[in-house]
């Protein structure tokens, strides 16, 4: 049995406007204010059915934002999934073959494989090493609060620890484990790197009005804080801090947990949270936490992250 689908409150809009770019890459525009200055680069839809960044990225575009000083990119992502959306399948059109956030290592991008996903890294590969700091727009498949995520970088925290929302902060201190995504490429994969920040944002629930709203405060916020457009502050809460500890690929059809999650649930440790063929996953701390658990389990993609709470 399927699980339900969710309401679809954005739909995808005709993107072809934008594919005419001025960079030399499709789908990818560049603004330069003349003065001295950060390059932003606000990227979106590097899944095809996250529309919160689309609706972001359109709007930077459509209401003719320009820097005020630095530079801004703004980028659509993974397109060619995106126009394989289809309502009655929704969350079939997040890639074509492979996961375009896991293929940002010089292995994938250097490699003979060849794909839709890997031909568009390939060209964008110059954009997103470019840029000083990177907003990745991001969505969750379940009605979770949104949060952050980013390399357990001083760099990373101190921006993300800056803006108001999201107030959930999910960093990894050892990347995610299952692969490179856009903000550990190349220099914003090191910790002793001179690279600015690079940071997602899961703003919501794919499909809801609500992610698209956040998508586009949090791009709002993030360019102010640079310094591009003028933006007031807005106060800030002490984050809620969790540390990835695993990142568990879904091995056999028959994964499945042991009681319905959609995120945020608690294990105790040793307390069994999924069962994977014949491999047991044990909770391996107390107040173990779950992100973004499978909506529906996939061979070869990702089943869950195991997280803990960090005090402060």
């Amino acid at each position: 049995m399927h699980p339900t689908l969710p309401a679809i409150e954005v739909m995808p809009r005709d993107l072809s406007a934008y594919r005419q770019g001025n960079v030399g890459v499709d789908y990818v525009h560049r603004f330069e204010s003349g003065v001295p200055g950060p390059h932003v680069l606000v990227n979106a839809l590097t899944h095809g059915n996250e529309f919160c960044g689309m609706v972001a990225a359109c709007h930077l575009l459509d209401t003719g934002v320009r820097p005020a000083r630095g530079t801004l990119t703004v980028s659509f992502a993974n397109v060619a999934a995106y126009e394989t959306f289809d309502p009655a399948r929704p969350f079939e059109s997040r890639q074509i073959t492979h996961n375009f956030n896991r293929i940002w290592s010089e292995e994938w991008l250097d490699g003979d494989q060849d794909s839709v996903e890997l031909r568009r890294a390939r060209a964008m590969r110059g954009v997103v090493a470019d840029a000083d700091h990177i907003l990745d727009i991001h969505s969750t498949s379940q009605d979770v609060e949104p949060f952050w995520v980013y390399p357990d970088f001083a760099r990373n925290a101190r921006v993300a620890s800056a803006l108001a929302a999201p107030a959930v902060h999910l960093v990894m201190p050892q990347g995610l484990g299952s692969g490179t995504p856009v903000i550990q490429h190349g220099r914003h994969g090191r910790a002793d790197s001179t690279a600015g920040a690079a940071l997602v944002a899961e703003c919501g629930q794919h499909f809801k009005q609500s992610s698209a709203d956040l998508a586009l405060t949090v791009t709002l916020d993030f360019l102010g804080h640079w310094g591009l457009i003028e933006r007031p502050a807005r106060a800030v809460a002490a984050p809620r801090r969790f540390e990835l500890l695993r990142t568990h690929v879904v091995a056999h059809a028959d994964f499945r947990f042991t009681r319905p999650v959609i995120g945020f649930e608690t294990f105790a440790q040793g307390e069994l949270i999924a069962m994977d063929g014949d491999q047991l996953i044990h909770a391996p701390c107390d107040d173990c936490t779950l992100f973004m658990p499978t909506r529906e389990p996939v061979v070869g993609r990702e089943g869950v992250y195991l997280t803990r709470p960090l005090a402060g």
